[in-house]
């Protein structure tokens, strides 16, 4: 087969530029290359000869990360940007499949595009690392350029009646947006930093964290890439890995997740629920608002990242279900010329077994990104929650004492299991509330494509579902009641161990040790049993189906 940028078909119009060179398809693809080469142009001598001033580096122990505005939005986009990419790759290559010859015009300049994306992130991260701005003068170029030739091609496109049937057209608009996005970026950077046209730039210092030797934990200060991949852990793990580590190779916690800090979050969200009188609002509602006010906005994001994952499973089985009804298909029917060249509909580019097969890898890729992010978000924020309301609880007792607390009903060890069981529970409770909340779409989802796929036998597996719930509903309450009994029996178990240690003395001059002895023995094996019944109750309610059937990912 003949190879050509432009093709060299028979009586091929691909050359022909008699109505203008923006009106054939051909060159109208090498004009998209223009900005690419450029950038690559420009920054592979700055990447591989040199790299700027080692003097502009902020002198921390770590290599620093002075995020500039629009960190996270400019790595997502990027992300998005590098996924349209690898499509229109694709797409052109199952075009070029309908041609007499191979169109290079087609896919190189996706290929193109495609690593000036991987670069201009690259460029982007060691800029940011070294805190030298102005070099982002040559990503502004670039984005310019990238934006004017995308739009000038998705407007010649319209011109010519491609439309939204065609998928190359939905692409190259999709790619102008975020070319035109990534450019607002980039201007927003030069508004904030002042690093162009300003006569003094803003100075940035690093964290406070990153200027402590002793903070070593780097997830919230790392780039978006390495926080979904935790790739800054790579030093724990090889250090793990040549001897044991200890707490002083660990070091401390940055100040955002140290108990004082969440205590002062959780303070200010009980003063806020304060009347113009000055009074507290109480009962539940008043905790829960409080514990809303200061943790919610990191549970939605972990539910969110929990939603987006479950929908991302159900990618799987309609990949693989289009790739065996896909895989002994032809579908070769041309459809008339635009711009000298061809173009496929969506339908086509998904009949392509291969095209499903790498959006089955980015999907199940993406899922596992998105659970990990959230079981990570409401681990975090439940360990928080956990240190701010015991640091609340033992500011309160130091301030009452026992009697003043409950009129003295409380014992001793009520007190403990106060201020480690119940906030157990409640930092379990936001472990698991993603799964609460995911659980609905996971059951709708599942039976909406199981009935599309197995029919009216889908109704049925719902309908036994349906019908367990009620057990379901058994086994929680006695679960509820197992725990309770188990936490009335380590009560009292403590306080029984706390009076024969304040009385040792008495005991050993008796000889009562046995007897008080067998006591607490007792309230323990009473406490065994609880437990033993709980964790029962707890493997029935794991092997029910309503729990296993859509829930395909472990518990913590």
């Amino acid at each position: 087969m003949s190879l050509a940028f432009c093709g060299n078909d028979n009586n091929s119009a691909a050359y022909n530029v008699d109505t203008g060179v923006l009106n054939n398809g051909c060159f109208l693809d090498a004009l998209t290359v223009v900005p690419h080469v450029f950038l690559l142009f420009i920054t592979f001598p700055i990447l591989f000869i040199g790299w700027g001033s080692q003097s502009s580096k902020v002198h921390i122990h770590h290599s620093t990360w002075l995020h500039f505005p629009g960190h996270n939005l400019r790595w997502i986009l990027t992300f998005i940007l590098l996924f349209i990419i690898v499509c229109e790759i694709a797409e052109g290559i199952v075009s070029d499949g309908f041609n007499q010859s191979v169109h290079l015009h087609l896919y190189m300049p996706s290929c193109l595009a495609f690593m000036a994306a991987i670069t201009s992130i690259v460029f982007y991260h060691n800029i940011e690392t070294s805190n030298f701005p102005k070099l982002l003068m040559t990503l502004l170029i670039y984005w310019v350029l990238a934006f004017v030739s995308k739009t000038i091609k998705f407007f010649k496109y319209t011109e010519h009646g491609i439309g939204l049937r065609q998928l190359r057209f939905g692409i190259t608009g999709l790619l102008m947006l975020l070319y035109g996005l990534l450019l607002a970026v980039e201007i927003n950077v030069i508004l904030r930093r002042r690093y162009m046209c300003f006569a003094h730039p803003t100075e940035v210092k690093p964290p406070e964290d990153l200027q402590d030797l002793g903070v070593r934990f780097l997830q919230p200060f790392v780039n978006l890439l390495s926080k979904s991949t935790y790739w800054w852990m790579n030093t724990f793990i090889t250090a793990a890995h040549r001897r044991p580590i200890d707490l002083k190779v660990i070091g401390k916690l940055p100040i955002a997740m140290r108990a004082l800090t969440n205590y002062l979050k959780l303070s200010e969200a009980f003063e806020a629920q304060k009347r113009p009188q000055g009074t507290l609002l109480q009962g539940p509602k008043c905790i829960w608002t409080a514990l809303r006010q200061a943790f919610g906005r990191p549970l939605f994001l972990s539910i969110t990242y929990r939603f987006m994952a479950d929908l991302l499973g159900f990618a799987g089985p309609l990949c693989i279900s289009g790739i065996v009804h896909h895989l002994s298909k032809e579908n070769h029917t041309i459809q008339p010329p635009h711009l000298g060249i061809y173009f496929i509909s969506s339908q086509e580019f998904l009949a392509n077994a291969y095209v499903l097969a790498v959006l089955l890898f980015f999907a199940l890729l993406l899922q596992r990104t998105f659970l990990q992010a959230s079981y990570y978000v409401a681990i975090e924020t439940g360990i928080n929650l956990r240190g701010a309301i015991q640091t609340k609880i033992f500011n309160k007792i130091m301030h009452l004492c026992t009697a003043n607390m409950s009129m003295g009903g409380m014992t001793v060890g009520q007190i403990c299991n106060l201020v480690a069981v119940d906030t157990n529970q409640l930092m379990w409770f936001f472990f698991l509330c993603p799964n609460l909340f995911a659980m609905p779409v996971q059951i709708i989802v599942g039976v909406i494509l199981l009935y599309y796929l197995l029919g009216i036998s889908a109704l049925i597996g719902a309908t036994v579902i349906t019908l367990l719930a009620p057990v379901q509903y058994f086994v929680a309450t006695k679960l509820s009641d197992a725990q309770k009994s188990t936490l009335e029996y380590s009560s009292e178990r403590l306080k029984k161990t706390n009076e024969l240690l304040r009385g040792i003395k008495l005991l050993k001059l008796y000889a009562w040790e046995h007897i008080f002895c067998s006591s607490v023995e007792e309230t323990r094996r009473k406490e065994l049993t609880s437990l033993q019944t709980f964790a029962l109750y707890t493997s029935i309610s794991s092997k029910t189906p309503q729990n296993t059937a859509f829930n395909k990912h472990p518990k913590h």
